[in-house]
């Protein structure tokens, strides 16, 4: 139970930073928090105390086996965090050559 109030509370800071900071790399770090909370949640999902990774080992007899589809979903997400990662730089990095800060609040007053 102490794991899913720690992944709320990541999910919380990473909203934190996204709303309150002004800098675009501290909301582009809370959108990355986010992501590996998202990843934790389903990690924490398909846990089982004392179960087995799902590799037949041997024929016969009942097992408790690791439930291997959340394992699944969250490489899936690290491969598409890693992705949305990429492209949130960037367009940081372009907004910095445009305007020459990464203020949020000045890009907005800014023209052109």
């Amino acid at each position: 139970m102490i794991f899913f109030v720690l992944t709320l509370l990541l999910i919380i800071i990473g909203l934190y930073a996204i709303v309150t900071k002004r800098s675009l790399i501290r909301i582009v770090i809370g959108f990355i928090i986010i992501e590996y909370a998202v990843n934790f949640f389903f990690a924490l999902v398909g846990f089982k105390h004392g179960a087995l990774a799902p590799i037949i080992t041997r024929i016969g007899g009942t097992r408790n086996f690791v439930d291997p589809l959340p394992q699944a979903l969250v490489l899936t997400a690290i491969v598409i965090g890693l992705a949305t990662t990429a492209l949130l730089l960037s367009i940081v990095l372009r907004l910095h050559e445009k305007y020459q800060t990464f203020d949020i609040t000045k890009i907005k007053g800014l023209r052109g």
